[in-house]
């Protein structure tokens, strides 16, 4: 579903609407924008230093928190997780306090760009902000064996105390609680530290680095033997973080028994109209990297996406696009993730576009009915799969329903943010109500407002080749529609 990119945007007919008309988009949003700067990374990576959210995370559950971490030289760190009741990290439930030691290894055999990390955890202890969280942690341990051994280590709820610490896995505590409650720190197992600069009004540009830990498993059943082969939302340098940042300094002053109490973002209401586009290189688990662009018409409720896919973490060498379309229903609130919204989205069409020879080859030996039909094809050169119900060599499959979530905010810089659903790590698809998710992807960014629709034929669309991948906006992590697909179009979206 849709995402966003930075590639020319070629205009497709809105999904149901008579007519060719395809995206024509509008010149600033086929240049970088001022704050979409280069990043590079920083190898090997140095972690050394406080690291803290910049906001308000959701984790899959869902589970809202937010993270302080501290590295030292001596290898050991200091990790403080907070978790909240509510989706604005208003809340506080209880705080995690975690102590051990980490070492990096090797540069990623899998993930391009990452280095691989071992840790070791020596002390694990548990703040409850509340009676409330005292009880529903109770009760979610003594829901296995394990569990109800670990929960022996906590007081009665009549006898909860503001601020006590219980260990949860220390020399002295035996067994490891934190698989009873369903938590791990492999994140720390996948580690990227990267560097841009932050343009600055009248200003000199502002350093920002970034620390990207590996992605916490869609499935909670999962975590304790998942190992990561993407990233989770990144941390930034307590030193070296953008500007404006409400948060940043609560967190940065933050301990297990003063959690940070975060001001109640911009909340915006659900307008899906006009252009989005993602702000930087994304990767995702099963490493893919891939950039996005999307429009939605809201009066008619169809959508467009370009996923431009390529090798490296940089998103500089492409292998293939895939432009996609169909409609969408109306959006419901939420009952299950507070401040979200439920919608349906269709995937009726695509078009796929092979840009290396190694994707053209890959399709020319394919069968001709399992994606586009008669014909060869060459590099460059996007054709029409639906006709053959999708590209099966891609996963790519039509017609294809998905439950979505979505939401929308503002950031302190006045940019709208469209969230939507994080992809399911097993490459599955969310085409039952029960599957739809309960966490987000990194936001998209509205690059334009109500996108209206051209009548163009599709002879007349600009060419993708005009449009280098180091060009026009680059696409950042976004949860879109997992559309057309398959498993593995699933990991694209």
């Amino acid at each position: 579903m849709p995402s966003s990119i930075c590639f020319a945007a070629h205009t497709a007919p809105a999904a149901g609407e008579a007519g060719g008309s395809r995206l024509r988009w509008e010149p600033h949003c086929q240049q970088p924008l001022p704050d979409r700067v280069p990043s590079s990374a920083i190898l090997p990576p140095r972690l050394n230093g406080p690291w803290i959210s910049t906001g308000c995370e959701v984790r899959p559950g869902p589970e809202f928190l937010t993270r302080a971490y501290t590295f030292y030289p001596s290898r050991l760190f200091r990790a403080h997780q907070f978790y909240y009741e509510d989706p604005f990290c208003g809340e506080p439930a209880h705080s995690l306090l975690v102590k051990g030691k980490v070492r990096l290894r090797r540069a990623s055999w899998v993930t391009r760009g990452a280095t691989e990390a071992d840790y070791h955890l020596h002390k694990v202890g548990i703040v409850f902000h509340s009676r409330r969280a005292l009880v529903d942690v109770t009760g979610r341990l003594n829901q296995t064996r394990a569990g109800r051994d670990c929960a022996r280590r906590l007081p009665p709820a009549r006898a909860w105390l503001p601020g006590a610490l219980y260990e949860l896995r220390s020399a002295r505590a035996q067994g490891d609680c934190l698989e009873a409650l369903g938590l791990t720190m492999h994140e720390l197992s996948l580690v990227r530290v990267q560097r841009r600069l932050q343009p600055q009004p009248r200003a000199s540009p502002r350093l920002v680095e970034e620390l990207y830990l590996g992605d916490i498993h869609t499935d909670p059943a999962e975590r304790r033997h998942y190992r990561p082969t993407g990233y989770q939302r990144p941390l930034q340098s307590a030193l070296h973080h953008v500007q404006p940042c409400p948060a940043c300094g609560l967190i940065a002053r933050s301990d297990v028994h003063h959690p940070p109490v975060l001001p109640p973002p911009l909340a915006l209401p659900l307008h899906l109209g006009g252009w989005w586009v993602s702000s930087g290189c994304e990767v995702r688990p099963a490493v893919l990297f891939l950039t996005r662009l999307f429009t939605f018409h809201g009066h008619s409720r169809s959508w467009e996406g370009y996923y431009h896919h390529f090798s490296d973490p940089a998103c500089r060498q492409p292998t293939f696009t895939v432009y996609a379309a169909g409609r969408y229903t109306r959006g419901t609130p939420s009952t299950r993730v507070r401040g979200g919204t439920e919608l349906v989205f269709e995937v009726t069409r695509a078009h796929v576009t092979p840009m290396d020879q190694v994707t053209t080859a890959m399709l020319n030996f394919s069968e001709p009915s399992s994606c586009g039909g008669a014909g060869a094809w060459s590099m460059g050169t996007e054709r029409d799969v639906t006709a053959t119900n999708g590209c099966l060599p891609l996963g790519i499959r039509l017609p294809h329903v998905e439950y979505e979530l979505f939401k929308m905010e503002q950031d302190p810089l006045g940019q709208s943010l469209l969230f939507i659903g994080q992809r399911p790590t097993d490459g599955s698809s969310p085409d039952t109500p029960e599957k739809r998710p309960t966490s987000y992807q990194a936001p998209l960014v509205l690059c334009h407002g109500e996108a209206p629709d051209f009548s163009r034929p599709p002879q007349h669309r600009p060419s993708l080749q005009k449009h280098p991948s180091t060009g026009g906006l680059r696409i950042a992590p976004f949860p879109l529609l997992p559309l057309v697909l398959g498993l593995a179009f699933l990991h694209w979206l």
